[in-house]
C-alpha cells in the first residue's frame, strides 16, 4: 500500500497544479451560473412586483369608487336632514332649507339653492347635476303676453276643474303634460272630483304662482259632496279620514278638545301640537264646528 502513495516531486507538482485547475474552473463555474441566475431571479422579482403593484392599485381604486354612496336624480326642495347629511351639508345649511321650505317657497334653480342653503361652492358643483326640478321649471313655456283690455275672468267664464281635461290644463303657463296629468289624477282620486280650488295646492310639483294661475282660468263648479265631520263630537276613528291628520294627530286633536271642553273654532286646531297650519284651510273641507263637546 505505500507504494502507491509515493510520489517523486515532478509527480506531486503535477497532482497539487491539477488539483489547483480543477478549484480554479469549479470557482469560476459557480461565480458564473450564480451571478446568472442573481440577475434572472432579480428581474422577474421585479416584473412580477410591478404587475402585483398595478393589480392591487386598480382592485383599491375599483373599492373606493363602490364605497361611494350612490347619487341619484333628486328635487332639493325635499332634502331631508338625513339625505343633507349624505350629500355632505352642515346642520346649518340643512336647517336654512328646511325653514325656508316651511314657508311654503320653492327652490327653482342651483343658483337660489345656494343663495338660501349658502353651501359653497364645491358642494353645489358636486350635488347640483343631480338636481331634478318640476317639469315646467326646466322647460317653462314662453309666456304670453296679454294687452291690458284683458279682464279677469269671472266665475261664470271659467271652466270647471273638475271636468277639464290635461290638455286644456296645459294652456296655463307653468303646466307641462307631466303636470297636468297629475292634476287630473289626483281628481280621480278623489270620488266626485275636487271639493275646492285650495286643494291645487295638495297637487305635488304645484308651486303657488301657477296655482293662482290655474285659477285664473278654472275653478270648482261641481264639487263633490263630502259628508263633513262635527269637529266637536268626532272620534279618532273618524278624524284619520281626513286628509292630513294622521293617528297620532287624531289623538292629540281629541285630548286638547276634552282639555278645553270643545274647540270655538278652527284656529284653535293651530295650537294643537304637530297640526300643519298651512293646510288647514284643505283639512277644513272635511269638518264642521257645533258648540258641541263629548259626554
Amino acid at each position: 500500500m505505500k507504494s502507491h502513495f509515493k510520489f517523486s516531486k515532478e509527480q506531486r507538482n503535477g497532482i497539487f497544479l491539477l488539483l489547483l485547475l480543477i478549484i480554479a474552473l469549479q470557482s469560476v463555474y459557480f461565480y458564473v451560473v450564480s451571478s446568472k441566475g442573481a440577475s434572472e431571479e432579480l428581474q422577474i422579482n421585479e416584473n412580477e412586483l410591478l404587475k402585483f403593484t398595478n393589480e392591487i392599485d386598480s382592485l383599491r381604486q375599483i373599492e373606493i369608487e363602490n364605497s361611494k354612496p350612490k347619487i341619484y336624480p333628486f328635487n332639493p326642495n325635499y332634502i331631508t336632514d338625513y339625505k343633507g347629511s349624505t350629500l355632505g351639508m352642515s346642520n346649518e345649511e340643512i336647517d336654512r332649507l328646511l325653514n325656508y321650505r316651511k314657508q311654503n317657497k320653492w327652490i327653482n334653480s342651483a343658483k337660489q339653492f345656494q343663495e338660501v342653503t349658502q353651501v359653497s361652492d364645491s358642494l353645489l358643483e358636486f350635488i347640483s347635476p343631480y338636481f331634478k326640478f318640476p317639469d315646467w321649471v326646466e322647460n317653462p313655456k314662453p309666456k304670453t303676453h296679454f294687452s291690458q283690455n284683458n279682464k279677469p275672468k269671472t266665475y261664470g267664464e271659467k271652466q270647471d276643474l273638475n271636468t277639464v281635461t290635461a290638455q286644456q290644463l296645459q294652456k296655463v303657463n307653468g303646466v307641462g303634460k307631466v303636470i297636468s296629468e297629475r292634476i287630473v289624477k289626483f281628481r280621480n282620486k278623489h270620488v266626485g272630483g275636487f271639493l275646492d280650488d285650495v286643494q291645487l295646492n295638495d297637487v305635488y310639483g304645484l308651486t303657488p304662482e301657477v296655482v293662482e294661475r290655474i285659477k285664473e282660468r278654472f275653478t270648482v263648479k261641481t264639487p263633490s259632496p263630502v259628508k263633513k265631520l262635527n269637529l266637536n263630537t268626532a272620534v279618532v276613528s273618524e278624524l284619520v279620514t281626513v286628509p292630513h291628520i294622521d293617528y297620532d294627530l287624531a289623538a292629540e286633536i281629541v285630548e286638547q278638545r276634552q282639555l278645553r271642553e270643545g274647540f270655538e273654532s278652527f284656529e284653535d286646531l293651530n295650537k294643537v301640537n304637530g297640526f300643519p297650519s298651512n293646510k288647514i284651510e284643505i283639512i277644513k273641507l272635511y269638518l264642521h264646528l257645533e258648540k258641541q263637546i263629548d259626554e
